[in-house]
């Protein structure tokens, strides 16, 4: 066979080689574990369509115009908002720096020496019997390029945990979203309950007045002891002290939401009451399998599952040859007048290397078995996480229901103790009923109507728990 045709067979048969080992894989990706989530989420009916109040985007699942003007304002300035998005813009760096790993290095060099050997060296001698100089120069400028085969995937698994940290920020900034859409929504609700309050402790400042004003009148008459007007007093100033607790309360909470849209504090405009929110009455929750692709804490925890699968990958082709290939041509020459002479200064090198780790402190072999044991963690946080998500769901939904029950109780409550007040005023007026049953009447409606506002507020932050728990928010 002519010499030449063995060279194309053995050049062909390398690359076919190299094209084979570039195949191999070194180790097993760990699949997303089976979760074993249930059919139905605890305290939900019977689930059966897909679809929930997750799938609704806030601006849909909202219906306070405030409140939405209020989100939309926090997602565009807030600054935990700002940071996701450079974090995203910071991974996609990286990400398009890893598709360049195929490519071969490449630099451009260029240099001048000069050496003076000993006279009585041989280059010495030779320098002066041949050349008739002491010394002797050398200039050369080239292009080298260097690259490794990717034999193990050690690129293709760098490219992979790249891919995935990238969209881990993508992720990372859903959950910044609906974070803040929740805040906002419950920072708002809190405010409407906080105006309710305020109401309600200036609605009874007024009838506690009304009171103190009959009692002082009958004990002109005689008809009662200064203790009663002191204990009336009493019940009064208790009843006006809450003014401006709540007022403080107010503004706190006004500063809370602005700093949280970005800006500096301010008072809020609004117009809506508390008892004008509604959400709908039975919210879907979809069936709990949607939580994998929704919740972005649970994605991203599936995401570090592929980036420890990617780094056991690199550290095990660590343990593995390189192959690496480099070339270096340009011109050179031992005198300044030739460098450029061509194609006599012309040169060029190819030269090929294999290397394979022996001994290393045995650290790759450590650097590998920690790289699995992160997997094995990565397994466990991505359970967790799904384990956690369900409880978050079951934890809404039966708030919801019991709320919804508590709430109904407390208004017939306040409606009893309502009518109570004026039987016990006209009571009192008739003398059939003492200044201590009237003033325990105010008392209980007032306990009890601040209590109702601070239960509806409850039943919409749960909604909105539901809504967030659901992996909504981020559309």
């Amino acid at each position: 066979m002519p010499k030449n045709m063995n060279q194309s067979i053995n050049k062909y048969f390398f690359i076919l080689a190299l094209v084979f080992l570039s195949a191999c894989k070194v180790s097993k990706d760990v699949a997303t574990p089976d979760t074993g989530l249930p059919v139905t989420f605890r305290n939900a009916g019977q689930a059966t369509d897909s679809a929930g109040i997750a799938d609704l985007p806030w601006q849909s699942f909202f219906t306070d115009a405030t409140l939405k003007q209020l989100i939309g304002k926090a997602l565009e300035q807030n600054y935990d908002m700002q940071l996701a998005l450079k974090n995203i813009e910071a991974a996609q760096l990286q990400l398009k720096q890893t598709k360049w790993g195929y490519v071969p290095d490449a630099r451009i060099q260029a240099g001048a020496s000069t050496s003076r050997p000993s006279d009585n060296s041989l280059n010495g001698l030779s320098l002066g019997q041949f050349l008739g100089t002491r010394h002797i120069e050398d200039y050369s400028a080239s292009l080298v390029l260097s690259w490794e085969a990717d034999i193990w995937g050690k690129i293709r698994n760098q490219q992979k945990a790249a891919l995935a940290a990238y969209l881990q920020t993508g992720e990372a900034r859903k959950l910044v979203q609906t974070d803040i859409v929740a805040g906002v929504s419950k920072g708002y609700y809190n405010l409407l309950m906080l105006d309710a309050q305020l109401d309600v402790a200036r609605r009874n400042l007024a009838l506690n007045d009304s009171t103190l004003r009959m009692i002082r009148l009958q004990f002109d008459a005689g008809q009662v002891t200064s203790l009663a007007v002191q204990q009336a007093e009493a019940q009064r100033l208790e009843a006006a002290q809450l003014v401006p607790q709540f007022e403080q309360n107010i503004t706190i909470q006004e500063n809370a939401l602005s700093i949280l849209a970005g800006e500096l504090p301010a008072e809020l405009k609004h117009s809506s009451g508390l008892q004008n929110v509604a959400f709908p009455e039975n919210p879907g929750t979809g069936l709990p399998s949607a939580l994998l692709s929704r919740r972005p804490d649970v994605r991203s925890t599936e995401l570090q599952l592929d980036i420890a699968n990617a780094r056991v990958g690199i550290a095990k082709a660590n343990m593995y040859p390189t192959l690496s290939i480099t070339a270096n041509g340009g011109v050179n020459a031992f005198k300044a007048s030739n460098w450029f002479n061509i194609p006599a200064s012309l040169f060029g090198t190819v030269a090929g290397n294999l290397a394979q780790p022996l001994i290393q402190k045995k650290q790759l072999r450590t650097q590998y078995q920690l790289a699995g044991v992160e997997r094995e963690k990565a397994v466990l946080q991505f359970r967790q996480s799904v384990l956690a998500a369900v409880g978050e769901v079951s934890d809404a939904l039966v708030k919801i229901d019991k709320l919804k029950s508590q709430y109904a109780i407390a208004n017939a409550r306040v409606a009893t103790l309502q009518q109570a007040i004026s039987n016990a005023s006209l009571l009192f007026q008739n003398g059939m009923a003492t200044y201590l049953e009237v003033i325990t009447a105010q008392g209980n409606v007032l306990k009890s109507e601040l209590e109702i506002s601070m239960l509806k507020r409850d039943q919409l932050n749960a909604v909105v728990d539901l809504y967030r728990s659901l992996g909504g928010g981020w559309k």
